[in-house]
């Protein structure tokens, strides 16, 4: 109870801070800039003043831009054309700069770009200029929110719409219409693409490139109240053939995807947002299915099953949303990726269901994950949402559900709170998250994070995590990033602490990260995620990226060196991994990797890594050598190619990998392959892993396509195949008929049946 009175007591703290920050001050404050920012409705704008009609772009010395967007009567017809009487009357915004592969050059290829509002919409219509034929250019990909459209031509536009410099919302599109949409939290790659906001859009085409045009409705969008709005606003254009970005603001190239430096975004004035309706969204759902179950006792033979329920999302205010999901279901869903194990760590698998994946950044907690070199996280989850309504993988029945997300002034709240449960296997818990961020200066923000379970509604077994974190940006590339957290469990009263300390420096020439992380014995969090227990972790890497500055072919070195360091909370050696690593990026897209790495570890326990092989108790040390080919988006066969040898444990392990696969066949029909293969010989035991998988997807159209994935994994002696169509027949309202099928082939002969099921699902969005 006082950790709650305590965790009760901040919350109101942060509340009220705001509350004193938006009546006392006029608006966040912005980057540095040129020195001499300006005030828009007492609004201090990064960037000239603003344009003044008939003129919609202004630029200062130092490339920082500052946009108006203008007013229309008449709705713009969404075809693609651009022949609508305000692309003639008003002037188009032009003078994108390069960012790859020359920074700050005009870009090779021109764009012009319009922005149109009135009550209902934003319009961007936008001039792809393009020298090549059509044949020449990358467009292979029409699903919605693949990132396979990202490596396309595309143009792409965000809106920062509380001008806060951290968030915003993204949208792309292709020559070909496919699209990507994201809610982008904190400057965070790739965004949360499960905010699929009901818009419109169409790519076209003429004499001299291929044309965009969007209609993106107010209501789809959160901003602050008030007339006379202020933004954020950037938009890029990526010639994919060339393998060139170019923005309208002027951007420095980094280590990541630049889009998602918001910090660094234009500004965007004149537009007259409605106050709005309080958007309500009901939108119900019906299934029905067979299923078969060959393990349950008794068997389940194509059982028929049916159901029905609903979500609602209701706009509290324009910048506060509420939802609800009642007996919900996530049949639709694919399932999880097999993955294969060798360490004596638990897996990680990512959200993928609809209602917690919607909102999801709000509730990230600490900062960048702590990554392994095999790319494994460290950093402890205080909150993950697959431990509601999943139990081992099995599907929990969410009876009611509630969320509440937004901000009020300069604090972001997120509020989860969900019943879910009684069944035989699992009685009815309750869940609690509570979510508060505080912005603090141009790139910073400190927060707290609350999650509670109980089971029941006399409490019992009750458990929570509390903990307060900061990320703190200095400059354009400095980040630190750092937590503290409690856990809470009836029985434990000590070492039941983690913390963390993370400095990051991320130019585009140098990089460094220095990481202290700790986690306590007795540190649970229940409705979190945790790897690896008891563990003092110490981490640092060096960069060192040149550009050359007259090759045709390579667009960038890159030399880094990395120092893993883990002991137990004792101060004993269980882990250190020391590595070095060359990259070459080449002009076309395409890449090569070696790398050379030394580890030790530690096994206090013994280690069944397969089957009849058990690794005894003591330290090993072992190395390897890898290289890896990547062969860029713009060949017919594009992914990753890894070869990687040496010793491990107490004998040899050679793996063979293809990552990120794909195979086109034609825009619309294409296969996504990956193999990965160990052969380890062991003084224990020799065993191989095969874990293969191919996922074919043929998209009818940008709103439909059919989706086959079969994975076989030999850790687990398990095939399965999962067979998905989607038809958005209605903006938001959607139609699902999945297949998915589980077999064993442990036995001899063909696979036997474990279980199976079909299902067909609809849903229909009413929007009131």
């Amino acid at each position: 109870m006082a950790l709650i009175r305590r965790c009760v007591g901040l919350l109101l703290l942060l509340v009220v801070s705001a509350r004193a920050s938006a009546q006392s001050a006029t608006s966040p404050s912005t980057g540095g800039g040129s020195g001499s920012a300006s005030t828009v409705n007492g609004v201090a704008i990064n960037g000239p003043a603003p344009p003044v009609a008939p003129d919609t772009l202004a630029r200062d010395g130092q490339g920082h831009v500052t946009l108006r967007a203008t007013r229309i009567t008449a709705p713009v017809k969404i075809d693609g054309k651009l022949d609508d009487e305000p692309y003639r009357l008003v002037q188009p915004m032009g003078g994108f700069a390069q960012t790859e592969p020359r920074r700050g050059e005009p870009a090779t290829e021109q764009t012009e770009m319009w922005l149109f509002y009135d009550d209902e919409n934003i319009y961007v219509g936008a001039k792809c200029y393009d020298s090549s034929s059509e044949e020449q250019w990358v467009a292979n990909e029409m699903r919605r929110d693949s990132m396979n459209v990202v490596r396309n031509e595309n143009f792409a536009i965000y809106f920062d719409t509380f001008y806060d410099r951290r968030n915003a919302f993204l949208f792309e599109l292709s020559p070909i219409g496919g699209i990507y949409d994201a809610y982008v939290t904190n400057e965070r790659a790739p965004g949360n693409t499960d905010y699929n906001p009901v818009w419109d859009r169409q790519a076209g085409r003429f004499e001299h490139g291929w044309t965009v045009e969007m209609a993106i409705p107010f209501r789809a969008l959160r901003y602050k109240p008030g007339a006379s709005q202020v933004w954020g606003v950037n938009a890029r254009r990526t010639v994919r053939w060339k393998n060139e970005e170019s923005f309208i603001q002027r951007m420095p190239p980094n280590q990541g995807s630049v889009i998602f430096q918001i910090s660094l975004g234009g500004t965007l004035v004149g537009v007259d947002a409605p106050s709005g309706s309080k958007n309500l969204e009901i939108k119900p759902y019906a299934i029905a299915g067979l299923s078969s179950d060959r393990l349950a006792k008794p068997a389940v033979n194509n059982d028929l099953s049916k159901d029905a329920g609903f979500d609602v999302k209701y706009g509290v205010t324009q910048n506060l949303t509420a939802d609800f999901t009642y007996n919900t279901d996530f049949a639709q869903v694919e399932v999880d990726e097999q993955q294969v194990n060798l360490t004596r760590f638990p897996l990680f698998f990512p959200e993928k269901r609809e209602f917690f994946l919607e909102g999801q950044g709000i509730f990230d907690f600490g900062g960048a994950e702590s990554t392994t070199r095999s790319g494994n996280t460290l950093t402890p989850l205080l909150f993950f949402s697959r431990r509601i309504g999943l139990n081992n993988g099995a599907e929990v029945p969410i009876d009611v559900g509630g969320r509440l997300t937004g901000k009020v002034g300069r604090t972001t709240i997120g509020l989860i709170d969900v019943k879910a449960g009684d069944t035989a296997a699992t009685p009815t818990t309750n869940f609690g998250v509570v979510r508060m961020k505080q912005d603090v200066g141009r790139r910073s923000n400190i927060g707290l994070l609350y999650t509670g379970r109980s089971n029941g509604v006399t409490n019992a077994q009750a458990t929570q995590a509390f903990g307060v974190d900061a990320t703190l940006g200095f400059y354009d590339n400095w980040t630190v990033n750092t937590y503290w957290a409690k856990s809470d469990r009836p029985t434990v009263h000590d070492n039941d602490t983690s913390y963390r300390a993370n400095v990051v420096y991320n130019g585009d020439r140098y990089g460094l990260q220095y990481e202290k992380l700790r986690v306590d014995q007795n540190f649970s969090p229940e409705v979190g995620f945790l790897r690896r227990s008891a563990f003092d972790r110490q981490f640092g890497s060096l960069r060192f990226s040149p550009r050359p500055a007259h090759s045709k072919r390579v667009r960038k070195y890159t030399y880094s060196a990395n120092y893993d360091y883990i002991a137990n909370t004792e101060g004993r050696l269980e882990s250190r991994d020391v590595n070095a690593a060359y990259n070459v990026a080449f002009q076309n897209g395409d890449g090569f990797n070696a790398q050379v790495g030394r580890s030790y570890e530690y096994l206090p326990t013994p280690f069944a890594i397969a089957p009849g092989v058990r690794l005894p108790v003591g330290g090993y040390g072992f190395g390897d050598v890898t290289a890896a080919w990547a062969q860029g988006n713009q060949h017919k066969v594009s992914g990753t190619f890894t070869v990687s040898t040496g010793t491990f444990y107490d004998g040899h392990r050679t793996t063979a990998s293809y990552s990120s696969g794909r195979i086109e066949l034609s825009p619309r029909l294409s296969l996504e392959p990956g193999v990965s293969v160990n052969w380890v010989d062991l003084v224990e035991g020799q065993f191989t892993t095969r874990l293969l998988s191919n996922r074919a997807t043929f998209t009818v159209t940008p709103r439909m396509f059919i989706s086959g994935l079969v994975q076989y994994n030999s850790s687990t002696n398990a095939v399965s195949t999962n067979l998905r169509m989607r038809w958005e027949y209605n903006p938001g309202s959607e139609l699902f008929v999945v297949y998915t099928d589980e077999r064993d082939t442990a036995l001899s002969g063909l696979p036997t049946l474990k279980n199976r099921a079909f299902v067909v699902k609809m849903n229909r969005l009413f929007q009131f």
